[in-house]
């Protein structure tokens, strides 16, 4: 296999990670104004990603690097035509950041819940948006330079992307919600996904076959997407929290594997199909190509080890206490053994 295949199939395997793992987490924050009657019910739903959100954010940061590193044609023409989409991303994740941060610094956590729920819902949304132009391709000189607008971004099959993820990662983090609680939230988190699980299946099934990758491995990762959704359902429905998530984390790996798989050999295809980037003319050299996967085979395994253990170490259910101070320590929430 050619070192650029290779390069393609780590950077789509980093964004995968980034969505399984970041998916949920901008699940709990669009779902905690929802969820959170109390405060003490919103410390509890913030708590349950307390210990992992920054670890999964790092994804996005490996994913970046690769790309600039190993495609950096990509890189430059993706970063400067989709600054606009790009930036408001950013910049919703430093605000949800912070909020994250500050929230237990603060005599009043409203502000704060404010800016997680939008610091979510903006990337879940822009997300689909972007990687949804990807897909369908967009306007691109001979010099792969973007020459579209703002509005070119903005069409109807990039805004079904945007609402695909923006379902997706919500039935995600209410999934994991459902997996992390006890009590009125567990139940809370499980009607909602009761009452999106459908909806979402519809809506991702009817993106995915709109992108319209055609190879025989894009139609089976629809068909896993689908009975991942499907399976999601059927196991929330019956109680079984865990398989329930393993059931949308499978969702989730098989929706990004279907933008990848239909994206292939092209990494930014351009709507005159003469001016596309694609893994030869995007590339850099196999000099360094080789020395990145010499560093990647290294680093990789003890990253994803470190991980692991950091779920591991985090895996107990929390449940919140209904009175006391309102930004208690850890010993508000206990962990205990349900399920």
């Amino acid at each position: 296999m050619e070192l650029t295949t290779v390069w393609f199939v780590l950077i789509a395997v980093l964004w995968t990670g980034y969505f399984v793992l970041e998916g949920f987490d901008f699940g709990v924050g669009i779902l905690l104004p929802f969820l959170g009657r109390t405060e003490a019910d919103r410390r509890t739903i913030v708590r349950t990603i307390g210990p992992v959100w920054d670890g999964n954010e790092v994804w996005l940061l490996v994913a970046g690097g690769a790309t600039f590193a190993a495609f950096p044609e990509w890189y430059a023409t993706l970063f400067s035509g989709f600054y606009l989409p790009l930036f408001l991303i950013l910049l919703a994740l430093i605000v949800r950041g912070v909020a994250l941060e500050y929230r237990s610094k603060s005599d009043s956590t409203r502000g704060w819940d404010r800016a997680f729920f939008w610091g979510s819902l903006g990337p879940a949304l822009l997300w689909g948006v972007a990687f949804a132009n990807i897909v369908r391709g967009v306007p691109l000189d001979a010099a792969h330079e973007f020459t579209g607008t703002l509005l070119t971004l903005l069409n109807p099959f990039a805004l079904l992307g945007g609402v695909a993820t923006l379902l997706l990662f919500t039935l995600h983090g209410a999934i994991f919600l459902a997996l992390r609680t006890t009590g009125e939230l567990r139940r809370g988190a499980t009607r909602i996904a009761r009452t999106l699980a459908p909806i979402v299946l519809l809506v991702v099934v009817a993106f995915l076959i709109a992108s319209d990758g055609g190879k025989p491995v894009w139609w089976a990762a629809v068909v896993v997407a689908a009975a991942g959704l499907a399976g999601a359902l059927a196991a929330t429905l019956r109680g079984r929290d865990g398989w329930a998530f393993a059931s949308s984390a499978l969702a989730v790996v098989a929706f990004t594997a279907a933008l990848f798989t239909g994206l292939w050999p092209n990494v930014l295809p351009a709507l005159d199909p003469a001016n596309s980037l694609t893994v030869t003319n995007a590339a850099s050299t196999p000099y360094t190509l080789t020395v990145m996967t010499w560093v990647a085979a290294i680093f990789t395994p003890v990253v994803l080890a470190y991980q692991a253990w950091t779920y591991w170490v985090f895996r107990r259910r929390l449940t919140g206490t209904p009175t006391g101070p309102q930004n208690p320590g850890p010993s508000a929430l206990t962990p205990v053994n349900e399920g």
